[in-house]
């Protein structure tokens, strides 16, 4: 299903909603804008949150903008591994649903 080369059809998602892509464009661009947050760190977090959401267009292209704001491959490593333990962390939290109510 992962396909790069359907990134380019992006373009055509512009054209058939012009409205919409344009203001999702604009809060994009203003969400990864440095603020309170560098670049880098905001990278770091789309690559963390890429990888919870394992979506492979996100993974390469966070990883390659973090990279590109000066993200080091320990940094993006260590991103991936904190979305790991928080994905984790969340199946064990729900698991407890599955504990019979009388052994609690």
């Amino acid at each position: 299903m992962y396909d790069p080369a359907n990134l380019a059809r992006v373009p055509q998602l512009g054209s058939l909603a012009p409205d919409p892509f344009r203001a999702f464009a604009a809060f994009d661009q203003a969400a990864y804008a440095a603020g309170a947050l560098s670049v880098k760190f905001k990278e770091l977090i789309a690559v963390a949150v890429a990888c919870t959401t394992q979506c492979p267009y996100c993974i390469d292209l966070h990883a390659s903008k973090a990279r590109q704001a000066g993200a080091t491959d320990q940094e993006i490593a260590e991103a991936v591994l904190v979305a790991a333990a928080i994905r984790a962390g969340g199946a064990v939290t729900h698991g407890t649903h599955a504990i019979s109510r009388s052994q609690r």
